[in-house]
């Protein structure tokens, strides 16, 4: 008879001999992930990623990866990444992640609801008995993505109705943060497919937050970069987020995509025609082109990069020179006197 014991967390041992039975137990996938990642980590001279649970304001049980700037470097851009919906997780954005953490960065990483670890919600959910206890991503429709970028309900941020996963995410920052081994003012986004779409909307939440008289609670973003993102999934639209003023006009926007992804072309036009005196882009056959008005690539607010590619989303985003983009990015958008 084969008998495995109940999943532990937090990179519990979990290869078990069991002398009655005779036979090995598996590590569940997580934590067999968790484990490759810490000796990589050893191994490569890197400070090791740790998984942490949280919970959604409706009970979703989110697993996340954080992994922390080296303390040599000083903390050169804090990065939300966001995988793709559908077969993505954490895992598909690990090569980028440990990437932009060698860069400099602090980044944390979330399995979104449905996907990879986060698969159930948890135990005390007062409103867990009207909905299935397990989520899966390929049941996900509009309203549940919808709540994945959602971050309102009430006038101050902390105490918000509705926490979305991003926005779960972001109040473990607040906390990383407040032990000074992140800076919120140098928080970032990057978003791969629909989660281009999701990292997109929740922007637009975090600077639709008020003002309170002790400060600002929102207009944390600093910058925002797409991989192959998804105008339309399901219902949820890129549009509202367009509607938003911080990505029409003022948060400097990347946007990186193969040569056949018409939604990251349609966006890039968009950008276009929201700031016609700060754009740059290099389309694949073309040479670079900027809007007139710019001294230098460099000072443009939006960003369009082809690339020659058959990947996308997640599969491009772990491109070894999609991480060099990034950081480059994030160094004009973070260094630099804000752009219009």
């Amino acid at each position: 008879m084969r008998f495995c014991p109940p999943r532990l967390l937090d990179g519990a041992f979990l290869i078990l001999l069991l002398p009655l039975a005779g036979v090995f137990c598996p590590l569940p996938p997580s934590v067999a992930m968790a484990q490759a990642a810490k000796a990589a980590a050893k191994a490569s001279g890197d400070t090791a990623p740790s998984q942490v649970r949280l919970q959604t304001s409706d009970g979703v049980d989110l697993a996340v990866w954080y992994y922390p700037a080296p303390k040599e470097s000083g903390v050169q851009a804090t990065v939300i990444l966001i995988h793709d919906v559908g077969a993505g997780s954490h895992a598909s954005l690990e090569k980028l992640a440990i990437a932009l953490q060698r860069g400099g960065c602090a980044v944390v990483c979330p399995d979104l609801r449905g996907h990879g670890d986060s698969l159930s919600r948890a135990d005390g959910d007062s409103t867990a008995a009207a909905r299935p206890a397990a989520i899966k991503a390929d049941l996900l429709r509009r309203a549940d993505l919808e709540v994945i970028a959602a971050a309102r309900g009430g006038t101050k941020r902390d105490q918000a109705l509705i926490r979305g996963d991003i926005e779960t995410v972001r109040d473990f920052l607040v906390e990383k943060a407040a032990e000074g081994e992140v800076d919120l003012d140098r928080l970032c986004v990057v978003g791969s497919g629909v989660g281009g779409t999701l990292a997109s909307l929740w922007t637009a939440a975090d600077w639709a937050w008020p003002p309170l008289a002790s400060g600002p609670q929102g207009r944390q973003v600093r910058a925002v970069a797409v991989i192959n993102p998804i105008w339309a999934y399901k219902g949820l639209s890129l549009s509202p987020a367009l509607a938003a003023e911080p990505l029409k006009t003022t948060i400097p926007v990347m946007i990186l995509a193969g040569g056949s992804e018409r939604d990251a072309a349609k966006l890039a036009e968009q950008m276009k025609r929201f700031r016609p005196r700060g754009w740059f882009e290099q389309r694949l056959g073309e040479e670079p082109a900027k809007a007139k008005s710019l001294a230098s690539s460099a000072d443009a607010s939006s960003f369009f990069i082809q690339v020659d590619s058959p990947l996308s989303a997640d599969k491009l985003a772990t491109e070894p020179e999609t991480a060099d983009r990034l950081l480059k990015f994030f160094g004009l958008s973070l260094d630099g006197p804000p752009k219009k």
